[in-house]
């Protein structure tokens, strides 16, 4: 590059007019790097206007990155910590993994047992457990589970460009919200999940006449890890979502409402390996008066790296 060029990079490059935010890149729903969903989260995201959160958002170009506005410190004991989740296309009420890693990243090192957040969906706690020789696990509790349509088995297959008998017909395709809606798919084996092709279109078309959600999570008990109850995908906007925590939510209530797994049971989805990002996901549920309630996802998170934005 000339001399001149050099100049006008310099000048253009320390512009005391741009702004800095600073952030934090996770990988969550696992403990080692490179693996689980990666999560970019900015700490003060004050300043930035709507336009300007969506615009990083596609810039970092991960499943989701949020934005923490930070608040006076009675008001965050009240109400939780106020963060905003958006995707490279759009702003969501609520998100699995961002959700845990950025408890994780406002907990940092202060050893806190309990990070809440403010969501558009509402009040979320993440609790967190140390346990000598471990990664830090957190926890976080959805809101209470809304179950909805099932759905036919035939119609699902068409809309889904699935073959005849790739869904496990012992168990409901099922509808449920634990803060976002997801359709809960069970197929019949990995051969089965592994060779998923979905017609998103036409899905998506589907669901939105039935009030299923944005996107199918298609499930397998049939595992590649022995200790794993579930082996998991969800597919959209043309790619694949390593981790789902949101989804995996919705599992959760729905395998304890048809006996997959039993209240208060702590088991594992795992998702992502189809991708090479491999993610632990960690569910359990309780049954009051015979509703399924207190649906909780955790994991881990690690931090990968640490830089700004500036514009």
């Amino acid at each position: 590059m000339s001399a001149p060029h050099n100049r006008r990079y310099n000048k253009i490059a320390m512009s005391s007019d741009l702004r800095r935010f600073p952030f934090v890149q996770l990988d969550v729903f696992s403990s080692r790097p490179f693996e689980g969903n990666s999560l970019a989260v900015f700490p003060d995201g004050r300043g930035l206007s709507d336009q300007h959160m969506q615009a990083v958002a596609r810039e970092m170009n991960l499943s989701e990155t949020t934005f923490v506005l930070p608040r006076d410190p009675a008001t965050e004991w009240e109400r939780g910590v106020r963060v905003r989740i958006f995707t490279v296309q759009e702003e969501l009420p609520f998100a699995g993994h961002p959700t845990l890693g950025t408890a994780f990243a406002l907990r940092g090192s202060t050893g806190a047992g309990e990070v809440a957040l403010e969501l558009n969906a509402g009040r979320v706690p993440v609790r967190f457990e140390d346990n000598a020789g471990q990664p830090v696990f957190g926890e976080m509790t959805q809101v209470e589970p809304k179950f909805g349509l099932i759905h036919d088995r035939e119609t699902v297959v068409r809309a889904t460009s699935l073959r005849d008998g790739d869904i496990d017909p012992s168990l409901p395709i099922q509808t449920i919200s634990t803060g976002l809606t997801f359709t809960i798919v069970p197929l019949r084996g990995l051969d089965v999940i592994r060779r998923l092709q979905v017609d998103l279109a036409r899905s998506s078309e589907y669901l939105r006449q039935t009030g299923g959600g944005k996107f199918f999570y298609f499930v397998t008990r049939e595992t590649v890890d022995h200790a794993a109850r579930l082996h998991a995908r969800m597919l959209f906007y043309g790619g694949e979502d390593p981790a789902t925590g949101s989804a995996a939510g919705c599992a959760t209530a729905w395998m304890v409402a048809h006996g997959v797994a039993q209240p208060d049971e702590r088991v594992l989805i795992e998702q992502g390996l189809e991708m090479l990002r491999p993610s632990r996901i960690f569910v359990r549920a309780s049954c009051l008066d015979n509703r399924v309630v207190n649906v909780r996802v955790g994991g881990n998170a690690v931090e990968v790296l640490r830089g700004e934005v500036s514009f």
